[in-house]
């Protein structure tokens, strides 16, 4: 199947500038990114589509060659000098582009675990890294809609104080661990008849951190870590969605004899609203009014996520009639788009009526305003059809 055009894969002008380029496509890698679509082959694919789209266009000597060659520009023989990677791992993307989906402010840091996932693990520590914690965080759409700060308390292993957490009694040193020789894992060779095999495991004298301590601190008993309580901030944006999930570093379990601290994973979860259905960055909600002012008309005050608003119900309005307040919906994660509030609105029919009620319906069902304009004598119109259900 042919290329598509790279301006038209990261949907910009050919006159885009860096900044627009590069907005787009942190965009597109988001809706794309393969930790919001598992298993999807179809969304790998445009994943990888728009990187390689961006490779060439962020480069202005590669874009210069694209605009006047196209995608002849980078195929054998073109005599460009130039190529996209065209990648086939996601991992390569990642490693390549380390300012989109990295370093420190990038929304990738908080849904897809920043530092370009940061896959080979973290850095070298002389213990054992601490864990993962794993949480669940409940929001409301009207806190979906603003963007909050949450204090979470959790209970989890911290730093022991009195050894600074490296597990040893003040004053006392870390010695080689002689079963291992400091290397915090042991190798056996098992033979077989297809040959030999050389199974590695933690050493379990030292715990793998390759290291023995002497005298173990008293608080922790040498574990460098205590179970404790903290408190943390987690500043939620705008916009999140039901199963997007922030990561904060270093805020999960403390490690063992001053491994690195594990991460805090926050899991989005959204209430059901009393009031509001959530359809992408739209919200739907439903308003009843009386048949009267479906007629002639009315001003109703109702809910939205940031308080009360008036809405005109125009005269000779039809029940299930959409009607839109711009701008009042949910915002769109990195961009200035925000969605609507659409209003369904249902004419209430009752179900009883006492006989006074019954004569005003009666003496109003043959005047001709009150007739569909398709009526034709002897159709039954709509108060007819009104009587007979109230009868």
């Amino acid at each position: 199947m042919a290329k598509r055009d790279y301006y038209e894969v990261l949907g910009i002008t050919k006159t885009a500038s860096q900044d627009e380029l590069k907005k787009s496509y942190r965009k597109l890698a988001m809706q794309f990114h393969p930790d919001r679509n598992p298993g999807n082959k179809e969304a790998e694919d445009k994943f990888k589509e728009a990187a390689e789209a961006y490779e060439v266009l962020s480069d202005p000597d590669k874009r210069a060659k694209y605009d006047r060659f196209g995608h002849q520009a980078f195929q054998a023989g073109g005599g460009s000098g130039f190529g996209p990677q065209g990648f086939s791992d996601i991992n390569d993307i990642f490693s390549a582009f380390g300012d989109i989906f990295g370093g420190g402010n990038s929304p990738f840091d908080d849904f897809f675990g920043g530092g370009g996932r940061q896959r080979g693990g973290r850095s070298r520590s002389t213990g054992e890294p601490g864990s993962d914690l794993k949480l669940r965080l409940s929001l409301t759409l009207e806190e979906v809609a603003t963007g909050v700060e949450k204090k979470l308390k959790l209970k989890k292993f911290i730093r022991c104080e009195p050894c600074s957490g490296n597990g040893a009694e003040k004053g006392s040193d870390h010695s080689t661990c002689t079963t291992c020789n400091g290397a915090g894992e042991v190798r056996q060779v098992q033979k077989s008849v297809f040959g030999q095999f050389v199974n590695i495991t933690a050493c379990s004298t030292c715990s793998g951190t390759g290291k023995t301590i002497k005298n173990p601190c008293k608080s922790c008993k040498g574990e460098g870590r205590i179970q404790g309580e903290t408190t943390v901030k987690v500043n939620i944006p705008a916009g999140v969605s039901n199963g997007n999930y922030l990561t904060l570093r270093n805020q999960g379990n403390s490690g063992r004899r001053g491994g690195a601290d594990g991460d805090l994973i926050i899991l989005i979860e959204e209430e059901r609203h009393s009031i509001f259905t959530r359809e992408g960055n739209d919200i739907l909600c439903d308003v009843e009014i009386s048949i009267p002012e479906a007629i002639l008309g009315t001003e109703i005050e109702i809910s939205t996520l940031t308080g009360k608003a008036k809405l005109k119900i125009d005269s000779g309005t039809q029940s299930g009639k959409l009607l839109r307040f711009r701008q009042k919906g949910i915002p769109e994660y990195g961009s200035n788009r925000v969605g609507d509030q659409i209003i369904r609105v249902n004419v209430f029919i009752p179900k009883t009526l006492d006989s006074k009620e019954k004569d005003l319906i009666k003496q109003m069902e043959h005047l001709d305003g009150f007739l569909p304009e398709q009526a034709r004598p002897g159709k039954p119109g709509l108060f007819s059809r009104m009587k007979n259900v109230f009868s």
